[in-house]
């Protein structure tokens, strides 16, 4: 009996840190998934400031049928579009980690973890 509660103790001791190392994975990739979704939104738009003057000149432009403010090139909202798939991917995986982590399924948090890291080091 001894020698379980040991072993166990053992495994216990072991465990505390590998379980800390999810938990400060799944923190990282989240602030990374945030702002890569961020990222793939305001080159998908333009931007902040296009949003802007396109809300600014919206009655006026629809008037004369030609919008005054230039938007994003094709290839790079196509570019914004790739990226914010892996991001959105990204976190459902976090989500995955997060729920695994809380069960206390060590394994499945760290293969969750190791999906979120793929999905944003593939991002464009």
């Amino acid at each position: 009996m001894m020698r379980f509660l040991t072993a166990a103790a053992l495994l216990g001791a072991l465990a505390g840190p590998a379980v800390a190392a999810c938990a400060d994975d799944i923190a990282t990739l989240d602030t990374r998934a945030k702002a890569a979704a961020t990222g793939a939104i305001a080159s998908s738009t333009g931007g902040k400031s296009v949003a802007a003057a396109r809300e600014g000149q919206g009655a006026d432009a629809s008037r004369k049928g030609e919008p005054k403010v230039s938007e994003a090139p094709p290839e790079k909202s196509a570019e914004a579009g790739k990226g914010g798939d892996k991001a959105q991917q990204a976190r459902v995986a976090i989500e995955e980690a997060r729920t695994a982590e809380g069960k206390g399924d060590h394994a499945g948090c760290e293969a969750a973890v190791a999906r979120a890291r793929k999905q944003l080091d593939e991002a464009p």
